[in-house]
């Protein structure tokens, strides 16, 4: 059985199955009888989504909503077949990625560009399209109704432009998807959880992910459901620690971007940095994993990171 995790309120959160275990999570809400997915994994991660549904007596009938975050493959690649698998289900998205939901194809062309053809169809196989009318675009304050269970998604933008947060007052927690950075289980140390921001391609901006922390943290929710990975409590101190993790990472990008090195240079360098200052972070932190395990937990999420504040550098040159 993949990982499960009932954190009462009729909120659950499952293992994806993206990539490795416990990397990326599903959120399964269920409110008398009906329930809502928020994040879906890639095709791959729906037979865990049914038999989620399983697990807690319904089936996939009882969907109403499935809830995108924002579009990015890893929370969004599998969306177009939940949605062929659960024929009542709406899907909920930014205003800004409901075309890339209708139409898909210039989102895996943008992916495909970056990582080839062969790693995203082993990844995540056909992106296939929603039906326009199936789609519902939640903005800024839009209220969901999960029968009589209120959701109000709120932008948040810093990591990508179409990027929602979900508030939902009765487990007194937000659904964060990558706003509020990743925090993984393997880190933790005793009752206490290491987190780090992600400021993937091609959106990123440190100045509005500050004002999107902000505006998360004066809601003051008990919990924030962090798709990588899981639920984490201590909110105002943990916000704090991302805010300084994203400084020195920015201001670290900062100083090898006025090295003026090659693109290659560039990045090899921003990605040592980030490794070695994971790496300190952690042993700080008393972690115990071995160098080599955290270079493997973090290995994928710091070269997004670099690449993402590489194109934001970019960006101050034009």
């Amino acid at each position: 059985m993949f990982d499960w995790n009932d954190y009462g309120h009729g909120v659950y959160c499952f293992d994806s199955g993206y990539a490795r275990p416990e990397l990326a999570a599903i959120y399964l809400l269920v409110e008398n009888g009906r329930a809502a997915f928020i994040d879906t994994g890639s095709n791959a991660s729906v037979p865990n989504a049914i038999a989620a549904l399983q697990k807690v007596g319904l089936d996939e009938t009882s969907v109403d909503f499935v809830i995108l975050t924002h579009i990015h493959l890893d929370h969004a690649g599998g969306a177009g077949l939940m949605m062929q698998k659960f024929p009542n289900a709406k899907l909920v998205v930014h205003p800004r990625g409901v075309r890339h939901m209708v139409e898909p194809s210039k989102l895996v062309a943008g992916v495909t560009a970056v990582y080839g053809s062969e790693f995203v169809q082993s990844m995540y196989g056909d992106i296939l399209p929603i039906a326009a009318e199936r789609i519902i675009e939640a903005g800024d304050n839009f209220v969901l109704n999960l029968n009589g269970r209120e959701l109000v998604c709120i932008e948040t933008d810093g990591h990508a432009r179409h990027h929602n947060c979900i508030i939902d007052k009765k487990s007194d927690g937000i659904f964060t998807g990558d706003m509020f950075g990743l925090s993984y289980r393997e880190t933790d140390v005793d009752d206490r959880v290491f987190i780090f921001p992600t400021t993937t391609p091609s959106q990123f901006d440190p100045q509005a992910m500050r004002r999107s922390i902000d505006k998360l943290v004066g809601i003051s929710p008990k919990y924030m459901y962090l798709t990588h990975y899981g639920r984490v409590t201590n909110v105002a101190q943990l916000s704090k620690e991302f805010l300084r993790h994203l400084s020195v990472a920015v201001d670290t990008a900062l100083y090898v971007h006025g090295l003026n090195l090659d693109a290659a240079a560039r990045h090899k360098r921003i990605t040592d940095a980030l490794h070695a200052y994971v790496l300190m972070q952690l042993r700080l932190f008393g972690c115990s994993l071995s160098d080599a395990k955290i270079h493997d937990v973090f290995e994928g999420d710091i070269a997004l990171n670099a690449q993402g504040m590489e194109v934001w550098l970019d960006s101050l040159s034009m």
